[in-house]
This record gives C-alpha cells, structure tokens and sequence, in this order.
C-alpha cells in the first residue's frame, strides 16, 4: 500500500487518529426495517471476520489512538462472541457502547455484559405502539423491547432510547416522547431518516411534509422543556430540509473508522456504494496503513478533490463538501457538491423530492421491507439514485 497520495501527500502528519471506531460485527438481522442503513446487498456479504480477527482489530485500533467502540450490525447480539469483544475492549480502555433492537438480549446476557465492562446500551424502537413497530420492522418485537428496556434501567444503565423518524410515524412523536418518558428513558433520539441505503428505496414513503416536520419540532419543543431535567431529546432534521449540507462522517478520515462484517474498512457505514473507489480489507491490512496510507481513506479528505462551487466556497471548511455519499445517489458523483447544499447545481433533485413529499398520495411502488430474498433481487440491478 502506497504512502504518496495525490490527494493528501503527507496524510500521516496531517490527520489524526480514528477516534471512534464502529465494528458491524454482522449484517444478520431478524428485524425487516424499511429504513436500515445496511448495504442493500447485505445478503452477498458473507465470511463474517472471526472473534479473534475482530479482537486484533481492537488492538491495532487502540494501539492507532481510538477511544470510542460502537458494536453495532444488522444486530451485533445475534453473535454469541459480543461478551468476548466487550471484555477485550474494556480491558484496552475503550469506551463501548453497544447498539441493538434488544433481539437476543436477556437478564443473563446483560449481566455477563455488565461484567465485561459494557458501558452503554442504545435501544432502538420503531414507534410507540406495538402495531406500527412490528410493521415498520416486520418482525413482533415491540414486547421485547419494553422488557429490555426494563433490564437496561433495572441494571443501572442509563437508558438510551433511539427511534428513527419519518412518514409513517412522525405524527405519532407526542406518543413517542410519552413512551421514553415512562420508561425512565434519561436520553431519547428522535433520529429523522437519512436517505442512504433502505431508505433511499423507500423515499417516497418516508419523507415528510413540511408540516408534518414543522408539527414535529413544535411537540418535540414542547416535551424538552416539559422534561427538562429528567430526559434530554435530540431531534436530527432529515438533510433534506436543510439549506446547508453536514459533514461527511465529521470530515471524511478524519474522525471515524468502521468495518464491516467481512473485514472491509470503511471512512463511513455506506461508502462501499462508491465507484471506483478500493477500501482495504483488515485482513489483508494493518490498521495504521488503512487509516492513513489507503486510497479509500485519503481520496475525499481535506479539500484537495474540492470542484466548485465547493473550491472556492467561504463554508467549505464548515462542511467539507458534505456527504460523499448523498452526492452520487442524488447527483451521479461522488465528487460533487452535497446536492443538499443551495448551492450546488444538483440542489433541484433535493427540491423536485421535497415537493413530492407535500402531496397526500400514496407512493405508486410498494413498501422494499430489508429481506434476503430483496438483497439477492437488488444485488442484480445497479443501485437506484435520485
């Protein structure tokens, strides 16, 4: 692996180490979302990396600088070695934090989490009743979240509750929050949909009104100051409706390293939609080398690959350019303006959808629910963009 790179010629000195890791440790995953960020092709993806692999890519991490450990999936407790993993990372001072729906989570298995040094749970719900949640995921899961729910508070963790938002459930936020408050949830993220992945199939489903999202903000307003004190809200605006593009990953290679079931290093959790781009394999490479010497890893870093109007922006180094990713489902290029962004010239695919979610219709084409025989069907057709 080549330590010149066009685009960062002394990335070495320049970049700093990857301080949050996020290990997929699998794409398997009996929840259906129609929103997950998973590849769409997550059934291809076989030859998961083996505990001992996953531990060497904890030390060499560790070793490179990171602090923060997300294990995450598909649903990482589908593997019987996450104790193992937790305890590896808590012995090498990681900060870990463990992201689940709550399927294959027990008494007993927190408890050996707890033991392992486990310091955080974040617990996903899909809505606040059992109808809509099992639907939305197309799995009977709603029972089973509530009861780990107990268990996490009950254990002494403090109780992190996430739900992604979008149409089909954002009028429903009053419940939400109402749910979260109940359960003694001390945090609780309203995360609108980002349009990558599942989601991106499905946009014209889930993306919100105008008015749905302006409703929202004021019963999430509402409820903050309502439980000031007791329970902190965090409410992400879907791009979308932004004006302004966000920062890839925090700036691309700058912040983040995940990797992906089958050992694939990623500067994101989606990046591998990308063309013509090589990310290594952790089986083939250390980590010091990917994060700094790789061809992945380097090629939207800084501002180097900048076209206008981002070169000559006064706001690219708030931006960076925004999401690589967002930029070739909605523009075709990987290397173009956020199309978010107001300024970029692609910004009329953002408005032409936007203006779609304001009609009551319903979407001509059916529902994509995140299935294997879906995967294998969609693994045969290029990736759909705009």
């Amino acid at each position: 692996m080549s330590t010149a790179h066009p685009y960062l010629p002394d990335a070495s000195s320049s970049v700093g180490p990857p301080l949050w890791l996020l290990l997929e440790l699998t794409y398997r995953c009996p929840l259906q979302c129609v929103f997950c960020y998973n590849p769409v092709d997550f059934a291809s993806v076989e030859n998961e990396l083996t505990t001992q692999e996953w531990l060497r890519v904890l030390q060499e991490s560790r070793a490179l600088g990171s602090v923060q450990l997300g294990l995450s999936g598909g649903e990482p407790l589908v593997r019987d070695d996450v104790e193992e993993i937790t305890a590896e990372a808590h012995r090498l001072g990681y900060y870990t934090n463990l992201i689940t729906s709550g399927v294959g989570l027990s008494r007993e298995r927190l408890t050996e989490l707890k033991r392992a040094g486990l310091d955080h749970i974040q617990l996903s719900f899909q809505d606040s009743t059992r109808e809509m949640n099992d639907f939305l995921s197309h799995t009977r899961t709603f029972e089973l979240k509530r009861r780990c729910a107990e268990w996490i508070k009950s254990s002494g963790y403090q109780m992190v509750l996430n739900c992604v938002i979008h149409r089909l459930n954002i009028d429903h936020l009053e419940t939400i929050i109402d749910m979260a408050a109940r359960m003694g949830a001390d945090y609780l993220e309203l995360a609108n949909t980002q349009y990558y992945s599942w989601a991106h199939l499905n946009r014209e489903h889930l993306l919100p009104s105008r008015a749905q999202l302006e409703r929202a903000e004021q019963t999430m307003r509402q409820w903050r100051e309502r439980l000031k004190g007791k329970m902190r809200i965090f409410f992400v605006v879907p791009d979308y409706y932004e004006q302004r593009p966000k920062r890839c990953a925090n700036g691309w290679g700058t912040t983040l390293m995940t990797v992906a079931p089958d050992g694939t290093a990623l500067p994101c959790h989606t990046a591998k939609m990308l063309p013509g781009l090589s990310f290594p394999n952790v089986r083939e490479h250390g980590m010091r080398d990917i994060w700094f010497d790789s061809e992945g890893f380097n090629r939207f870093r800084g501002q180097g690959w900048m076209k206008e109007p981002c070169a000559s922006c006064e706001e690219r180094d708030k931006d960076l350019g925004g999401c690589r990713c967002q930029a070739y489902l909605l523009a075709h290029d990987a290397g173009a303006t956020d199309p978010v962004c107001a300024k970029s010239p692609h910004h009329h695919v953002v408005l032409a959808a936007v203006e779609r979610a304001q009609q009551p219709r319903a979407p001509e084409a059916p529902l994509v629910f995140r299935r294997k025989e879906s995967s294998r069907a969609l693994a045969q057709r290029p990736l759909p963009t705009r």
